[in-house]
């Protein structure tokens, strides 16, 4: 079994002080600068009163240095996943100061992080141990759009990362990793953070944005890609592939189109993860075909009730488990498919529709790449109305004025599978799918689009 180093060892010896942990640019940092890194920003917090700080940040080492500096000196490091003012001081109530990598526009109680890599490494006192029952919050949106808080152990995190190794350390091995997700959300504290330290495999401190800055990477390298579906949908294969072994996805589902795509360019499948920031992972799948279904990690079973799914696992401290948002299709040897989420299922015409049916039905459709569906209101009336993204041939159609004949053929394509009043009355083409920072799609802002007259 892979040996994978608890979080509680990562400022000990058993690395060696040259061991490279990350880089950026021409910057690298080392386990001696690492230690000596957060002894300097130990200092400092034992220098202040509050309990409670929320880490914000761009650079994915200083986050390390803050959020080990911060167990160290036994507070509670609070990750709020955003760096935006407005949005935190919503949230100011959860944290009693903020330490950042950024000069922010906060009143109080902000401590500025940064690794002087040019300074002189000096001897350092032992630093305090962390214990595996220290603890981190995150928030997640929850149903309602409130913050909600998510407390996540030491010791759940390392667990976390014994399952990860176990199943794919082997690939991983020798590779370096890069992002496109920040480390403020669990899928990108876990795979960027807490999975290359654990394993000992050095990261990249800055986030990836463009397929630009994929294919830029040193060649000299191999490479462990951690994406989400929006950033592989927007890849490039007019560009150099670059030396990328192994890629993950997480936060929404990759459409198979994109897999293909993402197959072709990279030359490798990619290995899409399925959990959430409250159960952590909880299943994987590597897709040879669309429907391939999803295979649970050790110890992950579900269990259906009152049309509910409930998720056990040994991540999961809740010995009842925790109910899923998502609808599953059980198979009799454990692994499943995603049919919808709960609560995407609404009245029209005293007829219950499901969003999500609609939305696959859709995606059947020939030259629709992705669609999204909401109930819209007019005049005192609610229908469908439908988002979509199309490819270019279908595209230059709806541009070149036969929008109401594109609409007239997609309804009719639709009239066998759905109800009349489940047919999409509103359209709009986009050019992609709005989503926030955690990849899910932002109900709020689609209706808006549909806020004009039709």
């Amino acid at each position: 079994m892979t040996h994978t180093l608890p979080l509680s060892q990562w400022l000990g010896n058993t690395r060696a002080d040259t061991t490279l942990i990350a880089w950026l640019g021409d910057n690298t940092w080392t386990q001696a600068r690492l230690r000596y890194d957060v002894a300097r920003l130990l200092a400092q917090l034992n220098n202040h009163p509050g309990e409670r700080w929320a880490l914000c940040f761009e650079n994915s080492y200083l986050f390390i240095v803050t959020l080990l500096a911060t167990l160290c000196a036994r507070k509670i490091p609070v990750i709020p996943g955003h760096s935006r003012v407005a949005l935190l001081k919503e949230q100011s109530v959860f944290f009693d100061g903020i330490l950042s990598d950024k000069l922010l526009s906060w009143p109080e109680n902000l401590l500025v992080v940064s690794s002087p890599g040019d300074a002189p490494i000096t001897n350092q006192p032992p630093l305090p141990v962390i214990d595996d029952n220290q603890f981190l919050e995150l928030f997640t949106s929850g149903s309602t759009g409130q913050p909600k808080r998510v407390v996540k152990r030491i010791a759940t995190l390392d667990q976390e990362a014994r399952i990860l190794a176990a199943r794919f350390a082997p690939q991983m091995a020798d590779c370096r990793v890069v992002a496109s997700v920040v480390p403020q959300h669990l899928y990108g504290l876990t795979f960027r953070i807490v999975l290359p330290m654990a394993l000992g495999l050095p990261f990249h401190a800055a986030m990836l944005y463009y397929a630009e800055q994929l294919t830029a990477l040193s060649p000299q390298y191999r490479y462990v890609f951690i994406s989400s579906p929006a950033f592989l949908k927007r890849l490039d294969n007019q560009l150099p592939a670059p030396q990328v072994a192994m890629t993950f996805s997480a936060g929404g589902i990759l459409p198979w189109h994109d897999v293909q795509y993402t197959h072709d360019w990279l030359g490798h499948t990619v290995d899409e993860i399925y959990g959430s920031t409250e159960t952590g992972i909880l299943a994987w799948r590597h897709r040879e075909q669309d429907q391939q279904p999803w295979v649970p990690f050790p110890g992950v079973y579900f269990a259906h009730q009152a049309e509910k799914y409930i998720a056990h696992s040994p991540l999961i401290d809740n010995p009842s488990g925790l109910i899923l948002d998502d609808m599953l299709e059980l198979n009799d040897d454990g692994s499943f498919q995603l049919s919808g989420r709960r609560g995407r299922v609404v009245k029209i015409e005293e007829k219950r529709i499901s969003l999500t049916e609609v939305e696959q039905r859709l995606l059947e459709l020939d030259g629709v790449k992705d669609a999204a569906v909401l109930p819209v209101s007019r005049g005192g009336r609610q229908g469908i109305g439908a988002l979509l993204v199309l490819d270019e041939k279908h595209g230059s159609l709806w541009s070149s004025s036969n929008k109401k004949t594109l609409e007239f053929a997609w309804r009719q394509a639709l009239l066998p599978w759905l109800e009349p009043v489940a047919i999409p009355r509103y359209w709009r083409v986009i050019e992609e799918i709005p989503v926030n920072s955690m990849n899910k799609r932002v109900y709020g802002q689609l209706q808006e689009l549909f806020h004009e007259t039709s």
